[in-house]
């Protein structure tokens, strides 16, 4: 009975369009229960969608994050690069005020003993650097070749407590030893009489006796001139004018070689 009042009800909609306004009622009635059904579905869909979201999001943030650190390391590369070409620009123009040859070596090593003040170049016999030969930067004297290899040196500094080198006053020519002390910031003047005209500033540069040391290279600039009314000799302290404990890239001078 109830199949046949369905088909009869089917025909009448079809043939007479009768359940147009039935049909949208039961639309709207039923439709709560489409959505209620559906809703687990689309709860599901959604929370996958938001979890690929997130993990997209977190790997993007995480490459960018290797991205920026790898930025900020090249960064401080750069400073340090833009550094170095100061200094080597520095060196080049030192380079051509001085008279001699010169040969650009760099540092590779120093002493492991704190008492000795000694520094590892990479240019040896093979460059042809020789015993004793002198080591400027771009500000003035560094020490002198003590140990040749073949392709590197040992440089004794100035300041080493066994290292002595002539100077003059470069204001009026007075002449001194320069000693070091074991301090890479100090030198000191052996035997400078407590008359002698020499006050703090004075530039020290190398006198050239001994023929070990070119004539006129920047030694070092008084710091301090004491003198004592019962002694016969002043203490006279300087600051080296080389950069010992920063320099990387220095200068082998080639002067003099004949006469060692």
């Amino acid at each position: 009975m109830a199949a046949v009042v369905a088909v009869a009800l089917i025909s009448a909609d079809i043939r007479f369009n009768q359940m147009t306004a039935t049909r949208a009622s039961l639309s709207a009635v039923v439709y709560p229960f489409y959505w209620l059904a559906d809703l687990p579905a689309r709860l599901g869909s959604w929370g996958e969608e938001n979890m690929v979201t997130r993990s997209t999001a977190l790997e993007e943030n995480e490459r960018l994050r290797g991205e920026a650190m790898l930025l900020q390391a090249q960064v401080l590369q750069m400073a340090s690069l833009r550094a170095e070409n100061v200094r080597l620009r520095a060196l080049l123009n030192s380079s051509a005020l001085v008279q001699d040859d010169v040969l650009v070596a760099e540092l590779i090593g120093i002493s492991p003993d704190p008492a000795r003040h000694q520094v590892v170049l990479n240019k040896g016999s093979d460059e042809g650097v020789f015993l004793g030969q002198p080591l400027i930067d771009a500000q003035g004297l560094m020490g002198q070749v003590v140990e040749v290899a073949a392709a590197s040196s040992r440089v004794l500094l100035l300041t080493d407590t066994t290292h002595a080198i002539p100077v003059q006053i470069n204001r009026n020519g007075v002449r001194a030893i320069a000693e070091g002390v074991g301090r890479l910031d100090q030198l000191e003047l052996r035997h400078v009489a407590s008359t002698e005209d020499i006050v703090v500033g004075d530039l020290l540069v190398s006198s050239g006796l001994g023929a070990r040391f070119p004539v006129g290279y920047p030694v070092a600039v008084v710091t301090e001139v004491v003198r004592d009314p019962g002694q016969t000799f002043a203490r006279v302290t300087a600051q080296p004018s080389a950069a010992l404990n920063r320099s990387r890239h220095v200068l082998l001078v080639f002067t003099g070689k004949l006469e060692q």
